[in-house]
């Protein structure tokens, strides 16, 4: 935890054709009781005039347009790397563009976060509209908790996890600096997933309960709702993550390639297009044992200034909440080289 009382917070949001959900997100992080430092905002290159809504409603946020759609996996690594070298920051927000933060949630993430020097992630409960805990957003809680760990975050009012969502994750700047950026190359699905196990392994993530995200998702599902075309991502993705990544142990990739397994077959199971999804499957498959991802700078390539970003973080170049410039050695993503 930096020495700083009050760390100076970065909020990134990904954005992609939702513009007035969008809007209704930065006036909600305008509203917060404790202040970002600053806002960026990643244009996925959409094509309803969010870029130009933003530029006019909030002229002071950082915006970066793309090109091309990157995906959130892509979106979010251009965000982050913005977020760290042109910004400097003790922590990072990261949020879609359909979430709505209450007033209290990034004062309550940093205080779930503050008095355990070990925590470089918090996450916030997730509703959805109805008040309701959103599913899709669930933390997966840590296996095997040491109890000195445990009692830390009982104390503080929290609880100790192993993986954490994007729809509202607290990252701390160093950590990514050092262990690395999504892997863009991810597309969708499974990228939060990686990226949080990942700068978790050997660390400590607390959800903390008091701060409360909404996310306004058009339906309430979990993870095994029916994607459609989208489950060739989640198949690919989840054996990128267990057979290239390095943010599991093994013993823990057995683990949650068996609860993989049963979210596969509840998602056959409730599918209207089983044939879509055989699809999915089979090409998933193919490429997800015959491939890799892509190194981030690969993926991201001709994206102007925020390639440029990308690069510089990992390199490890990155901004210091100080002033000057933090130099870390081999900022790594969990891509195979």
């Amino acid at each position: 935890m930096p020495a700083s009382p009050t760390p100076a917070v970065v909020a990134v949001v990904v954005a992609y054709n939702r513009r007035d959900l969008l809007l209704e997100a930065l006036d909600a992080l305008e509203a917060q009781t404790l202040a970002p430092a600053a806002i960026v905002v990643v244009d996925n290159a959409s094509t309803d005039g969010s870029g130009d809504a933003v530029a006019a409603a909030h002229p002071h946020v950082d915006l970066v347009r793309l090109e091309r759609n990157t995906g959130g996996a892509g979106g979010f690594a251009v965000g982050l790397a913005r977020a760290l070298c042109d910004h400097p920051a003790d922590w990072v927000w990261l949020m879609d563009d359909d979430t709505i933060p209450t007033p209290s949630a990034l004062a309550e993430l940093v205080a779930g976060a503050a008095g355990d020097d070990a925590v470089v992630l918090a996450g916030s409960r997730v509703e959805w509209t109805d008040g309701s805990e959103h599913p899709m957003n669930t933390p997966r809680r840590k296996p095997f908790v040491r109890a000195a760990e445990r009692r830390a975050a009982e104390s503080r009012g929290v609880l100790a996890v192993r993986s954490s969502s994007f729809v509202s994750m607290l990252v701390r700047a160093d950590a990514v600096a050092e262990h690395g950026l999504p892997v863009a190359d991810y597309f969708i699905w499974n990228d939060d997933f990686e990226f949080s196990t990942r700068l978790l392994r050997g660390r400590r993530g607390v959800f903390v309960p008091r701060s409360v995200v909404v996310h306004k998702t058009k339906v309430l599902g979990a993870t095994d709702l029916d994607p459609g075309p989208r489950f060739y991502y989640e198949v690919r993705n989840k054996l990128w993550m267990l057979r290239r990544s390095r943010s599991l142990a093994p013993a823990e990739k057995v683990l949650y390639f068996g609860s993989t397994l049963r979210r596969w077959l509840r998602t056959f199971a409730r599918s209207g297009d089983r044939a879509v999804l055989r699809d999915g499957l089979r090409r998933g498959l193919r490429d997800g044992l015959r491939t890799g991802p892509r190194s981030n700078t690969d993926v991201l390539d001709g994206l102007g200034s925020a390639t440029e970003s990308v690069a510089r973080a990992e390199r490890g170049n990155v901004a210091a909440a100080g002033g000057g410039e933090r130099r870390r050695g081999g900022a790594r993503d969990g891509s195979a080289r």
